[in-house]
């Protein structure tokens, strides 16, 4: 009994550790994600900004404590860039289904759905991502450009607003003056 005991109390202390741990690493990734957010918004140049994004993009693609779940991302990604978009449709699903919490996960099978031109079903993996990172910029420029397509312009204009909110400098904030000439919209 005294054998059993001892194995449980290792476990719980093993246990402990570990979720200490996940904890610590994702405090460490939320809090490096509020710092870019606060320098993106207020970099002063495209160069400094580019830099920036690069680095959100670096921590979203960074699974905050699962580093094979990191790696089903990247492969996931390869095989989208490659056209192969059924693959990576069941590689970024399965990320989903084993971390539902994870906002990189839908915001890549929204991407891999907006490639295959399924829309509807994209729209509804961003409105997910972006319920669990509302600051993603990546999908509301995706959300924009598929309210373009589908000739919902004031849509597309009320996400590239939103967009540029988080970050001022980004190159699809060019499409703003287009949108509201399109939608008559006079500049104030």
């Amino acid at each position: 009994m005294k054998r059993i005991f001892k194995i449980i109390v290792l476990i719980n202390i093993i246990l402990h550790f570990f979720l200490i741990n996940i904890n610590a690493s994702e405090i460490y990734h939320n809090n490096e994600l509020k710092k870019y957010f606060i320098d993106l918004k207020n970099s002063k140049n495209v160069d400094e900004a580019i830099v920036i994004e690069k680095n959100i993009w670096d921590l979203w693609n960074l699974h905050p404590n699962n580093q094979f779940l990191t790696n089903k991302l990247e492969l996931g990604t390869e095989l989208m860039e490659n056209g192969q978009h059924k693959y990576a449709y069941k590689i970024f699903s399965n990320i989903i289904f084993e971390d539902p919490n994870w906002s990189e996960a839908w915001n890549k099978r929204a991407t891999v759905l907006f490639l295959m031109k399924e829309y509807d079903l994209s729209l509804i993996d961003i409105e997910k991502t972006l319920d669990l990172e509302p600051r993603h910029f990546g999908a509301l420029s995706g959300r924009a450009q598929i309210y373009i397509n589908k000739a919902e312009y004031q849509k597309a204009l009320d996400n590239l607003i939103q967009n540029k909110e988080i970050y001022p400098l980004s190159k699809g904030n060019k499409v703003i003056p287009k949108l509201e000439k399109i939608l008559n919209i006079e500049q104030i």
